[in-house]
């Protein structure tokens, strides 16, 4: 038969660029080309090639990193819509994908993916991430699915599984995963000390997420455990709460706010401590706590530690208002309001004890 042929009766060119290039065997029957036409077309010396199973690059030569990522997307969603889609194994045989197969929650027009994200180095490239090689270096990429998908690693496609699916940003129309999971991914995989530390540092330094935010994804994964990876972390958290402090430091005086107490640990009279807070108003009993992580600790003893310490200071009286670096950084007139509510609203709040204060 002639390459020349028409493709389809049904025009293509409604679908992106990219989306023209890279098309799964369901696509293409969709569009009029029998599977018989895509294994001619796939043949050597054939115009078209065979990515991933079931996904077709519908021009010779290398993919470009747009392509890879497309197919790798394609490929997970094609895989998970019901019975796995069979790819071309040799000159004359005919890619099928699953009769009746079910379209994946999520997969709609505005979800064309389903479910399926970028996450790891090929995500943190999409990031822009310096310590991350470029996209066509990237051997393996790497793709956050549902845990509950049956899906194996096929070509340069490797299937990252998890119970919890997060919500993903679109980075140059692609679906990414939030950068603290894609770092945590990435790390995973990764056995270079030097190049696992220049990730996290970057990822924190860079802005692109909060340590404690971080922190909690590393914990998820159970990473705090490797020494290079809890020693950078305990940096990354020092100079994130080091940044807080002067954030807090700066909402006050910039929001002409009382000038509270600064890092001051409170005690009851001839009793115990009740723990050190980042501010306090004495004439107003109002107390703010700055909420960064330490990464040796369990998650869940730290809050029943906050939540303990929060109970003790408002039985007595005080208001504790809790903010996290991230509320600093991007809604600091929104927490100078708190504040400053919580100061204005002191007077109708019952004193029912007396702390001391002491230096930090």
């Amino acid at each position: 038969m002639s390459y020349e042929t028409p493709l389809s009766p049904r025009p293509l060119h409604h679908l992106s660029d990219v989306r023209h290039r890279v098309l799964t065997s369901r696509q293409l029957r969709e569009h009029g080309v029998p599977s018989s036409t895509v294994s001619e077309r796939c043949r050597p010396g054939g115009p078209w090639q065979q990515l991933l199973p079931g996904v077709f690059l519908l021009h010779t030569g290398p993919a470009t990193s747009e392509e890879r990522l497309h197919a790798a997307l394609m490929y997970t969603r094609a895989r998970t819509q019901g019975v796995p889609a069979q790819g071309v194994s040799g000159p004359g045989a005919s890619p099928q994908e699953p009769r009746g197969a079910q379209e994946p929650r999520g997969a709609q027009a505005g979800a064309p993916y389903g479910e399926a994200m970028i996450t790891g180095l090929a995500a943190l490239a999409l990031y822009r991430f310096t310590s991350a090689p470029p996209l066509l270096r990237i051997d393996r990429i790497d793709v956050l699915v549902p845990g509950t998908r049956r899906l194996r690693e096929a070509g340069f496609v490797r299937p990252v599984r998890t119970h919890a699916v997060p919500r993903p940003r679109l980075v140059t129309g692609v679906p990414v995963a939030p950068v603290a999971r894609a770092v945590t991914d990435a790390v995973t995989r990764l056995t270079d000390p030097d190049q696992i530390r220049r990730l996290l540092t970057e990822a924190v330094r860079g802005g692109h997420c909060e340590a404690a935010r971080l922190v909690r994804e590393l914990s998820r994964a159970r990473l705090l455990n490797r020494p290079h990876i809890v020693d950078t972390v305990d940096v990354l958290l020092a100079e994130g709460r080091s940044l807080a402090e002067e954030r807090l430091y700066a909402l006050v005086a910039d929001h002409a706010l009382p000038a509270p107490l600064w890092n001051v640990e409170l005690r009851l009279p001839g009793g115990p401590s009740l723990g050190p807070v980042d501010a306090y108003w004495p004439d107003h009993g109002v107390v703010v706590e700055i909420d960064a992580r330490a990464p040796r600790q369990e998650p869940d003893a730290l809050w029943d530690l906050q939540s303990r310490k929060r109970r003790h200071l408002e039985h007595l009286g005080l208001t504790v208002v809790h903010l996290t670096p991230r509320k600093l950084r991007e809604s600091a007139d929104q927490q100078a309001a708190v504040i400053r509510t919580a100061l204005v609203t002191s007077v109708e709040r019952e004193v029912r004890g007396y702390v001391v204060v002491l230096p930090r």
